[in-house]
């Protein structure tokens, strides 16, 4: 039962959390602006509320990561990736996620109207 879980595909609205981790994210304009990293689920509702997404860099070296409201993000089925309306002269300027601070609610609020979510 437990390993069924863990297989559990998308079939029913659901994927699993490594599903998702590693997936590409791509603008409207199909270039592929980076890929996520991780997600941040609210503690108490259990909803998905921001992606973290890694951009930029060679072999891990000078990779960006930034934060994305969850809302912001379509998958396209084609692409097998997330599609999001954001250029990459956007991203250049977005907030960063920072790994090595807490990135508390004022920084998720600033994500969020950043991006107008």
């Amino acid at each position: 039962m437990e390993n069924d879980i863990m297989n559990h595909n998308d079939q029913d609205g659901l994927i699993a959390s490594n599903m998702v981790e590693g997936t590409s994210v791509y603008n409207r304009n199909g270039d592929k602006l980076g890929s996520i990293s991780h997600f941040m689920v609210s503690k108490s509702g259990g909803k998905v509320s921001y992606a973290v997404m890694t951009f930029g860099g060679f072999l891990g070296m000078g990779t960006d990561e930034y934060t994305l409201p969850w809302s912001k993000l379509d998958y396209d089925v084609n692409k097998e990736g997330y599609v999001v309306d954001v250029t990459k002269e956007q991203l250049d300027a977005a907030p960063r996620y920072d790994r090595t601070s807490e990135n508390g609610r004022e920084y998720y609020e600033g994500v969020s109207t950043y991006y107008g979510a």
